[in-house]
């Protein structure tokens, strides 16, 4: 392997490995550095990879609804030879319960016509339509089980819900940043494996490469954080975080795994459901399986992890709340007694909104803070920070005249100043992660 590169991607999820994709597309020679044995197998591999469309920031909405089409023609996206094993993606739709959490989905609609997505309102009567035997009480704001009145109605019921067709589930993350790395090596991409970086060096105020723990020195001119929960060390590495108005950090989190409703086959015939009343949300894992995480409710304290190398990979009592919050919606919901499913993290940022930006360091490039919300995103956004690259690498001042994207598929510019690392937080922000 050369030990002089056009590009270093630090990181080589689902993120990194479309950067690398989209690079190498465009003859850039790029090498992705990555600490776990293969493509995915951080964060990536944990995600619950659901695809949908609505976020509380209508730039989300547009490159959410532009990445869709990329994931409904995977196969064409990536373009591997036949026989090489693919994601398969399941179009169940999404069902959201209005509540306080997403102010009734006023916003989300007014952003969802502005840029064509489709989707139905559903009145409370017809919310059993979707989810049989469904409770339809309204039970907000969320409690601890320490508090009065946990898990228990407020009086009145929920608002209705909104059916969005565009959105469903990947079956398996980690093979989807495998894909995409199979589909950048077919370009020339290189990865590397099972390194760590030690150091981003620097020479004549600009970056020149990195050296890794074991020594090992490589050159390039572009070095791209995309390091998921190790973000903040990398940038750090770089001495760009005093140049940063949003920072990032990691995020514990908990998602359950679990029998669903007794009453019917939610893990067969249910949909990406999202609530936002009880703030939960849900997705059908297999037959008879459901998969179960949180909507981050303000009363529920923040786990953050200052070391991402050493996360605590036992559940804790926060796995029995989560399950006991959806089975609020959901009368038929058994509470196992052992606790199953996945101990992971996020890269949230401030506002939860991610950063894909340049940084006062020439040629250092960041894709993080994706605060679990933007898997769905990474087809586009491995476009989004090619373009950032190549045209800073050319000399634009991305601070000073922030880059405009056109999303091809839903024929719609977006402004990339809205992920820039010297943005103010956005007050129109979930702060959850629905982004």
């Amino acid at each position: 392997m050369p030990d002089r590169h056009d590009a270093i991607i630090i990181g080589a999820g689902v993120i990194g490995s479309a950067i690398a994709f989209e690079l190498a597309k465009l003859g850039w020679r790029t090498l992705n550095i990555d600490k776990g044995p293969d493509a995915g197998s951080g964060s990536t591999s944990a995600s619950s990879a659901i695809i949908r469309t609505y976020y509380s920031v209508e730039a989300s909405c547009a490159l959410a609804y532009e990445g869709w089409h990329y994931w409904r023609d995977w196969a064409a996206h990536v373009a591997l030879p036949e026989g090489v094993p693919l994601i398969r993606y399941n179009e169940t739709g999404c069902l959201v319960i209005k509540g306080p959490a997403n102010k009734n989905l006023v916003h989300v609609k007014q952003m969802m016509d502005h840029i064509g997505c489709p989707y139905e309102d559903v009145p409370t009567e017809r919310i059993a339509d979707y989810l049989p035997g469904v409770d339809v009480q309204a039970y907000y704001p969320p409690k601890r089980p320490e508090d009065d009145g946990f898990c228990e109605p407020t009086g009145g019921q929920i608002a209705g819900a909104v059916f969005f067709p565009q959105g469903g589930f990947v079956n398996d993350p980690k093979l989807a940043a495998e894909n995409l790395k199979q589909a950048a090596e077919a370009h020339g991409a290189i990865f590397l494996f099972r390194a760590a970086v030690a150091e981003v060096r620097q020479a004549d105020g600009r970056v020149a490469g990195v050296t890794l723990t074991d020594g090992r020195q490589i050159d390039a001119p572009v070095v791209i954080n995309a390091g998921g929960p190790w973000s903040s060390r990398l940038n750090a590495m770089a001495g760009v975080v005093e140049g940063m108005n949003i920072s990032t950090r990691a995020n514990r989190q908990e998602v359950a795994y679990i029998p669903g409703p007794r009453n019917f086959d939610f893990g067969a015939k249910g949909y990406v459901y999202s609530d936002g009343d009880t703030e939960t949300y849900a997705r059908p894992e297999a037959p008879g399986v459901m998969c179960i995480g949180s909507g981050d409710p303000q009363c529920d304290p923040r786990e953050w992890v200052d070391d991402p190398d050493s996360l605590l990979q036992e559940f804790t009592d926060q796995w029995t709340v989560n399950v006991m919050r959806v089975a609020q919606r959901f009368p038929e919901l058994p509470i196992p007694g052992q606790a199953k499913g996945v101990v992971a993290m996020y890269d949230v940022s401030d506002d939860w909104l991610p950063i894909y930006d340049t940084s006062d360091l020439p040629g250092f490039y960041m894709a993080c803070g994706t605060s679990g919300n933007q898997f769905k995103n990474a087809p586009v956004v491995g476009k989004i920070m090619a373009h950032i690259v190549t045209r800073c690498q050319a000399g634009h001042d991305h601070d000073a005249d922030p880059l405009t994207f056109h999303l091809e598929r839903i024929d719609r510019v977006i402004d990339l100043g809205t992920y820039s690392r010297k943005r103010v937080v956005n007050p129109n922000s979930s702060f959850s992660v629905i982004g």
